[in-house]
């Protein structure tokens, strides 16, 4: 069998259906090298700042890594701007669903939240509301996300920062987009876990 017999997808049985899954499932194996191959081309995506988008998000993730984050804080700090490719008006919400089934609920609603927040520093300058995230201000993560907006998101964009390059950050996307999706073991909803470990930090910084 090398295609399904339907033309419409209420004509499909069970031999139909079980060959699709079998293709999906080989399909979304490859997610996370797709990811990887996009990440690269986040440098032909906005551009004036003094380093890249790709930049940014490596350097966002390096900071995530020497902070001592854990490796679902990581990997959203390194794709949290993915979305600017095709989605530059909601480029957060764009980042978040394709994280959402394999991250914690905490780091998956902080990516998606992140646009809002961000709005803190630039809003006034940009005629928009600086103070947008305070409509979420009742959500159990918005502490998390106004850090990793302060120390992640709006102090990346240094280009005298030591950045780790993105084959460094390579097996952590593989190792996330590897798990079950939506698992509840990884999803573990409404748990919040520090940005940053101290005694992590010292352990990868004496490496």
């Amino acid at each position: 069998m090398e295609t399904v017999k339907f033309t419409q997808m209420k004509d499909g049985d069970r031999e139909d259906y079980d060959f699709l899954t079998k293709h999906e499932t080989e399909y979304a194996a490859g997610t996370a090298e797709r990811l990887l191959v996009a990440m690269v081309e986040l440098d032909k995506s906005l551009s004036g700042y003094q380093i890249t988008r790709l930049g940014h998000s490596l350097q966002a993730a390096t900071k995530a890594w020497n902070a001592g984050a854990d490796i679902d804080w990581v990997v959203s700090a390194l794709l949290h701007d993915i979305g600017d490719i095709f989605a530059p008006y909601n480029h957060d919400e764009y980042a978040a669903a394709i994280l959402r089934p394999f991250v914690r609920e905490q780091c998956s609603w902080v990516v998606e939240k992140h646009g809002d927040f961000q709005l803190l520093y630039y809003g006034e300058h940009v005629g928009a509301n600086p103070n947008k995230r305070d409509a979420y201000r009742n959500s159990p993560y918005f502490d998390d996300c106004a850090e990793f907006c302060e120390r992640w998101d709006q102090s990346s964009f240094d280009p005298a920062y030591e950045t780790k390059p993105l084959d460094f950050f390579a097996p952590m996307v593989h190792e996330v987009f590897a798990r079950k999706s939506y698992d509840p073991a990884v999803i573990r909803k409404d748990e919040r876990v520090a940005l940053k470990d101290e005694s992590v930090a010292a352990q990868r910084a004496a490496h």
